[in-house]
């Protein structure tokens, strides 16, 4: 247990010598703060638009503007349907005298992490995890690794939790980020705020039956928890690409390739039934808590689960057998 301790203790060391999580840091530093100002001029926008600071006038004009879209006979029928979820959605936060977008600090940390969950959170596990076993083949310190009297799954299950490790920090510091930086600006207020969750969609029309009313840091927690699971998913599929391929910029093409492959296939590919297994297309598990319509026909919160499960134990069975049995070293 102790060899084991010692294993990962290294390779949290390699990872911090590297800076990636003072990358990592710079990145959140500097876009957050750029997040934050579009969000407060949108905000701004809209009142001066309006003439009022009145929340419902403001989704009342929404609703409108939602509905003389559908108007449109141009419109496509994806985006009709859409509209229509959306309209309703809406309608019901309307009646029930709820703000859905309250300002506040925990407002931006739970619209943060619905919009990142996609695509930036992945981007950010990707830094850490591509080239955690490809960076040492190819600066050379493998071989040196290889030769000590270490079973090799035990070294790569070493690299596998330090990743874990590093996975968690990087969503923690993307709170905390968040969190501080919007709050100079909106305020650090709001954690008690209700928000409804429950929403079903029903082909194209949404199902209010289950709708219930929770505090939004029980809705923050429950969006967080999803989003660490679609990060180590995504840290394992791109760990299993590490150890395929040797060239650590060639794999982070491959991942880079693989997500944006999805929000382009939930948008062309919507009447391929196979689409719907590509695990990027199954990442936007938020939507499922917020009642948006899904990206793709005939997904739903059990099967995206299901679905990016079943590629990060496949993935993680294709790293072991391949570094226990190939060539790791030339």
């Amino acid at each position: 247990m102790r060899e084991f301790a010692n294993l990962v203790l290294n390779e949290s060391e390699k990872i911090y010598r590297k800076k990636r999580i003072v990358v990592v840091m710079l990145i959140l530093a500097i876009l957050i703060p750029l997040f934050v100002y579009a969000q407060y001029r949108e905000i701004e926008t809209t009142q001066k638009r309006l003439g009022t600071t009145d929340w419902k006038v403001s989704l009342q004009q929404q609703i409108v503007d939602s509905q003389n879209r559908l108007n449109n006979s141009r419109l496509p029928e994806e985006w009709r349907d859409w509209l229509k979820v959306r309209v309703e959605q809406q309608q019901y936060y309307l009646d029930h005298d709820i703000n859905p977008t309250a300002p506040g600090a925990p407002t931006f940390v739970r619209a943060f992490i619905e919009q990142g969950i996609t695509l930036f959170i992945p981007l950010l596990v990707m830094i850490v995890a591509i080239d955690i076993v490809s960076g040492e083949r190819s600066d050379g310190t493998m071989k040196m690794l290889l030769t000590r009297p270490i079973r090799r799954w035990k070294i790569l299950l070493s690299k596998y939790v330090t990743m874990l490790f590093f996975i968690s920090l990087i969503l923690l510091l993307v709170g905390v980020f968040a969190y501080a930086l919007s709050g100079l600006v909106f305020g650090y207020s709001g954690w008690n705020l209700p928000v409804l969750t429950g929403f079903v969609i029903d082909k194209e029309t949404l199902n209010t039956n289950f709708v219930h009313l929770i505090p939004q840091w029980q809705y923050i927690l429950m969006a967080y928890g999803l989003a660490w699971f679609v990060a180590i998913v995504v840290g394992t599929i791109s760990f299993m690409v590490s150890v395929l391929i040797r060239n650590t910029p060639a794999g982070m093409g491959v991942m880079l390739a693989a997500l944006i492959a999805g929000g382009i296939l939930s948008s062309f590919a919507t009447s391929w039934e196979g689409a719907k297994y590509i695990f990027s297309v199954n990442l936007s598990l938020t939507d499922y808590l917020s009642g948006k319509l899904p990206a793709l026909q005939g997904l739903s919160m059990g099967f995206s689960l299901m679905n990016l499960t079943v590629w990060a134990v496949v993935s993680l069975i294709i790293s072991f057998v391949v570094f226990t049995r190939q060539d790791m070293v030339n």
